[in-house]
């Protein structure tokens, strides 16, 4: 079995025997720093008692298992709200970003800037505070209008990388500019963007969290409560060895959901190239030889 040689690119050189062994080195050396690092802080954990029984045992109580499964359900259900008004609002403002009115265009342009500048908790807190709205609105309304404009720069970005001949072709086959965009560069565009709307969902799934700085009874508040208001001798590590794994999880299985999705794109027939059939001689025309 023979393997292919590696080429060199614009980019790219290949590297000779000191180059290899000098990469081999810091490979070992940095997975060495890695594992040592593992291993101070499981140390750590174990020194200082952490896996005791007395520490994990009110996890075993009823009320404490549906105290977690109330917060992670909060954190879905503002997740779910959040993320779905975000794909809303980002593709309204891209497309009045992409506008040919000046004035949509302006108005969008800002809207879009100014909710990607303010930093989130502070439209959270504005929301919760100085408009009196509940906590479940306030959340989901601040993590609209960030990811939303941040949404909105991705999508723009993307319909604008589709190849400007994609454009000029549907036009010239008699399409509305609302049909070019439904039909031929928003299917393009998606396909290209999935990554970054999937990360960015991934940043809106993890921002749930300040929820329970304005008392919603999310995944984190619920962990908070168990670690500081129950009398067993603040078992916080076990609660942040408990929850943190769920919320790597979740983006997790986020991440997984996207390839899937992009992998069924890629087996659609209607994004799949068409076969074309061998020539064959063709029927003459009528007085042909």
């Amino acid at each position: 079995m023979t393997h292919s040689a590696p080429t060199a690119t614009a980019l790219y050189d290949i590297p000779g025997p000191q180059a290899r062994r000098r990469h081999l080195f810091y490979g070992i050396a940095s997975t060495a720093v890695i594992l040592a690092l593992v291993g101070w802080i499981v140390y750590l954990l174990f020194d200082t008692d952490q896996f005791t029984a007395e520490k994990w045992r009110p996890f075993q109580y009823k009320g404490i298992q549906e105290l977690l499964l109330r917060g992670l359900g909060n954190t879905l259900k503002a997740f779910a709200y959040a993320a779905v008004l975000s794909l809303a609002l980002g593709a309204v403002l891209a497309v009045g970003r992409l506008s040919v009115h000046r004035p949509v265009r302006w108005l969008c342009t800002l809207l879009v800037e100014f909710f990607r500048a303010m930093p989130v908790l502070v439209m959270i807190f504005f929301i919760f505070v100085a408009l009196k709205v509940h906590a479940l609105p306030a959340l989901v309304a601040g993590l609209t209008l960030y990811n939303g404009s941040v949404l909105a720069e991705v999508f723009r970005t993307g319909i604008n990388a589709v190849d400007r001949g994609q454009r000029e072709a549907a036009y010239a086959l008699g399409m509305r500019k609302t049909q070019v965009m439904t039909f031929v560069l928003a299917p393009q565009a998606v396909r290209a963007m999935l990554p970054t709307i999937i990360s960015q969902l991934v940043v809106a799934l993890k921002d749930t969290s300040l929820g329970y700085l304005i008392t919603y009874e999310e995944f984190l508040h619920a962990g908070k409560l168990i670690a500081s208001n129950l009398d067993y001798d603040l078992p916080f590590i076990p609660v942040v060895m408990v929850i943190s794994p769920i919320y790597i999880g979740m983006c997790m299985l986020l991440s997984w959901f996207a390839t899937w999705v992009a992998r069924r794109q890629r087996r659609n027939p209607r994004t799949e190239a068409v076969g074309v059939a061998p020539a064959e001689p063709g029927k003459l025309l009528p007085g042909g030889q």
